[in-house]
């Protein structure tokens, strides 16, 4: 197979990350960790192969991830898990509306705060 037929791996499991909803790359994208111009270079994973992202989704139909040791929400100051858990939580359904459309121009997948940063830069 060749290696654009692959698909995205994920660099923590080496399993192939099925869609939007998946994957922490377009999350992390959707939020505006990720540079538009790095997308296509930044290694993909499963949300839940990056449990310290994935903790902040706070969702019916997201089943909670759960972090020990020093990175975990409980270990985190209140104010920082309420803020990240209000915007990733945002990012998370705003793949799920990505992936009902499915033809949404990537250039409209990120947060409307997230898309004004990069207007302005």
């Amino acid at each position: 197979m060749a290696k654009c037929d692959e698909g995205y791996l994920c660099s923590i499991c080496g399993d192939d990350v099925e869609n939007v909803l998946s994957s922490d790359l377009y999350l992390r994208f959707v939020i505006g960790q990720i540079d538009p111009e790095l997308l296509h270079t930044t290694p993909e994973k499963h949300l839940r192969c990056n449990p310290a992202l994935a903790q902040f989704i706070v969702s019916e139909d997201f089943e909670p991830v759960v972090v020990e040791g020093p990175f975990s929400k409980s270990e985190l100051d209140p104010d920082f898990v309420a803020e990240q858990e209000t915007l990733v939580t945002r990012g998370w359904n705003r793949l799920k509306e990505i992936h009902k459309f499915r033809d949404v121009s990537i250039l409209e997948f990120p947060l409307p705060e997230v898309v004004e940063q990069l207007k302005r830069r």
